[in-house]
């Protein structure tokens, strides 16, 4: 058996725009394990989590996305991991990415090289929030998950 998956499909939000109790749904602590339901809409824990913010909500520009996709082909080919797709989107980014480390790992750096960039350029203030605290890394483990999650990355 491998020991190793083939890729990881790595998914994380900007910050605020997607807080547990929302109507999309989301992962906790306890729905956290593939292909059980996610966390149901509720409206308090949303309420919740929305007074808990200590600054708006973060949606990337245009020039912010384009950006974040170029830090992330950078920091995959300096790491030597192969990035089989990318998709940066206004309030989260997908990855679908192999590499021989955690996949926890391969999000924290892609999320600190693509904060610093944003500061660095202008496109972001220095104290600002621009990622939620984690994110969700599935395993694939096998040739059609890993086109699955590149097809999904892609068009859905």
């Amino acid at each position: 058996m491998r020991k190793i998956p083939l890729a990881y499909l790595i998914t994380f939000t900007c910050y605020g725009t997607w807080l547990h109790g929302d109507k999309r749904g989301s992962v906790d602590e306890v729905h956290n394990v593939y292909g059980t339901p996610f966390v149901e809409k509720n409206s308090a824990r949303y309420n919740e989590a929305r007074k808990k913010m200590r600054e708006p909500p973060m949606f990337l520009t245009e020039a912010q996305r384009i950006l974040v996709a170029a830090v992330i082909v950078e920091v995959c080919l300096f790491r030597k991991w192969t990035l089989h797709e990318c998709n940066v989107r206004s309030n989260h980014v997908h990855i679908v990415v192999s590499g021989d480390v955690d996949p926890d790992k391969i999000m924290k750096d892609v999320k600190a090289y693509a904060t610093r960039r944003l500061r660095e350029s202008g496109e972001v203030e220095q104290t600002r929030s621009v990622w939620t605290k984690d994110g969700s890394t599935k395993f694939l483990w096998t040739e059609s998950s890993l086109f699955a999650a590149i097809e999904y990355v892609r068009h859905q």
